[in-house]
C-alpha cells in the first residue's frame, strides 16, 4: 500500500510505503521510533553546541596558555592551524567509520574524544602534550562535522532545510558562547587558564549521553536506516560513485574551503583588527562576539530558504556582497564604524549553514551525501589552512592591515563563483556515477 506524504521543504506531496500489518499491530513500535527521532534531535543541537569551543576557547586564552606552557610564537602559530589540518585528515575517515559501525557510534566516539581531549590538555604541562590532547579533541570535532549531514539526511530526509539549519544555529550559539564568556569563565573560576579550557568539557560529556542511548537502543540506528532506504531506493549509480568527477563536487569543495578561511581570519584576526584602530580590548571581543552571534538566527533561516530554491546562487551572491561591504568597511573606517562591519561579517560569515545545506541537497542518498560531505568538508578544510598564516605574514611585514584586508576582500570574488556553481540544481550522481561524464 502507498500513503501520501507532505514534504516540509517543497511543498509536494509524494507516496511513501505504508508499513505491513506485522509492525502496525505492534503498538510499541511508533512510540519508540518517535522516541529515537526526539533522541537524535537532542543528539544534533548537543553535538553542534560542541563542535566549535574547543577552537574559540584557545583563542581566547591564547596569551595566558603561551605563557604557562612557555610556547614559541611559531608553536602558537601552528597551534592555530591545527584544527582545519585535522578536519581534513580526519574527516575523510568518518565514511568508512560510519559504515562500519553506524554514523550514531560513530559521533558518540566523536564526542567522547571531544570530552577527554578537552579535559586533558589544560594540564599536560607541555605544548606537546597540549598539541596531542588538542588533536583528539580535534579529531572528534573532524567526524561529526562530516557526518551531521548524513544523519540530518537520514533521519530527517524530507526535513533536510529545517534540522541543517537548527544544527548550524546550535553551532553558531556554541561558538558565540565561547567568544563570549570564555574569558568571565575563567576569571570567576579563579583566574586559572586551565580551568577556563577544562570547562568546556562538561558540554562535551552532555553530548555523549543521547548517542549512547541511540546506540543503545536495540537496532534503532539500522531501523531507521532501513525506512530511509525504502522510501527513497538507492539508485544503482551511487556504487562506485567517483566523487572527483563531479565538478559541482568540487565547486562545492571550493566553495567550502574559501568561506571556512574567511571565518578562521574573522575569528583569528578580526578582533586585532578592530583594537590596532584605537578600539578598547573589551568591545573588540564584544565586537567580535556579535560577528558570531550573527550566525545564531541566520544559521536557522537559511537553510529553509535555500531549500525552497531550486538554486542557491542568489543566496550565494548576497552573502558575497555583506562580506564586500565589510571588508571595505574595515579598510576606510575600521572604528568609526565597527558595529557596522561587524554585522555585515557576520552575515557573511553563514556561508557556512549555506554549504552544509547545499551538501545535503546535491546528493540523492545517504551514501552520496557521505561521499559529499567528505570530500567537500576535507578539501575544504586542506584549502582554507594557508589563509590565516598569510594574513599573518602580510601583516607582519606590511605594518599594517591594509594588506590582509585586501586580500580578505580579494578571496571573496572566487568564493562567490564557485559558489554560485555549487547552487546549481543537479546531484553529485548525475555527475560522477560510472559511465556518465560530469
Amino acid at each position: 500500500m502507498m500513503g501520501l506524504m507532505v514534504s516540509e521543504e517543497t511543498g509536494t506531496t509524494t507516496s511513501t510505503p505504508i508499513r505491513g500489518s506485522a509492525e502496525s499491530a505492534d503498538p510499541r513500535s511508533h512510540p519508540t521510533r518517535a522516541w529515537a527521532t526526539r533522541l537524535v534531535t537532542v543528539g544534533i543541537v548537543l553535538t553542534a553546541l560542541n563542535l566549535r569551543p574547543a577552537i574559540i576557547s584557545f583563542g581566547a586564552l591564547l596569551g595566558d596558555v603561551r605563557d604557562g606552557l612557555g610556547m614559541s610564537g611559531s608553536v602558537a602559530g601552528l597551534l592555530t592551524s591545527v584544527p582545519p589540518l585535522c578536519f581534513a585528515v580526519f574527516g575523510v575517515m568518518a565514511p568508512r567509520l560510519a559504515r562500519r559501525f553506524g554514523p550514531g557510534a560513530v559521533v558518540c566516539a566523536g564526542m567522547v574524544a571531544i570530552t577527554a581531549g578537552l579535559a586533558i590538555r589544560p594540564y599536560t604541562g607541555s605544548a606537546v602534550g597540549f598539541l596531542a590532547a588538542s588533536a583528539l579533541a580535534l579529531m572528534g570535532i573532524a567526524v561529526s562535522n562530516v557526518l551531521m549531514p548524513v544523519i540530518v539526511k537520514r533521519w530527517f530526509p524530507d526535513r533536510v532545510g529545517s534540522m541543517t539549519g537548527l544544527y548550524s544555529m546550535a553551532l553558531a550559539l556554541g561558538t558565540s558562547a565561547a567568544a563570549a564568556v570564555t574569558v568571565p569563565v575563567t576569571d570567576a573560576l579563579g583566574g586559572g587558564w586551565q580551568s577556563g579550557l577544562a570547562v568546556w568539557a562538561g558540554l562535551a560529556a552532555a553530548a555523549v549521553l543521547p548517542w549512547i542511548g541511540l546506540v543503545r537502543a536495540p537496532g534503532a540506528d539500522s531501523r531507521d536506516g532501513e525506512r530511509t532506504r525504502a522510501a527513497h531506493p538507492a539508485p544503482r549509480e551511487t556504487d562506485g560513485l567517483r566523487i572527483t568527477r563531479s565538478r559541482t563536487a568540487w565547486a562545492l569543495a571550493v566553495f567550502f574551503g574559501l568561506q571556512a578561511t574567511a571565518a578562521y581570519i574573522t575569528m583569528g584576526w578580526m578582533a586585532q583588527i578592530f583594537r590596532d584602530a584605537g578600539v578598547s580590548a573589551g568591545t573588540a571581543g564584544l565586537l567580535l562576539a556579535v560577528t558570531m552571534v550573527m550566525g545564531v538566527p541566520l544559521a536557522f533561516v537559511i537553510p529553509r530558504l535555500a531549500t525552497r530554491m531550486p538554486h542557491q546562487g542568489p543566496i550565494v551572491v548576497a552573502l558575497g556582497v555583506c562580506g564586500l561591504a565589510g571588508y571595505a568597511g574595515l579598510y576606510l573606517a575600521p572604528a568609526g564604524g565597527a558595529w557596522a562591519w561587524a554585522l555585515l561579517l557576520g552575515v557573511s560569515n553563514c556561508a557556512f549553514p549555506l554549504a552544509l545545506t547545499m551538501v545535503g541537497m546535491r546528493a540523492r542518498t545517504g551514501a552520496g551525501v557521505a561521499q559529499l560531505s567528505a570530500f567537500a568538508q576535507s578539501t575544504g578544510y586542506l584549502i582554507s589552512i594557508p589563509g590565516p598564516l598569510l594574513v599573518g605574514v602580510l601583516y607582519q611585514h606590511s605594518g599594517g592591515w591594509g594588506l590582509p584586508i585586501a586580500l580578505m576582500a580579494a578571496l571573496m570574488i572566487p568564493q562567490i563563483a564557485v559558489g554560485v556553481l555549487a547552487g546549481r540544481d543537479r546531484t553529485v550522481e548525475d555527475e560522477a556515477a560510472p559511465g556518465r561524464r560530469a
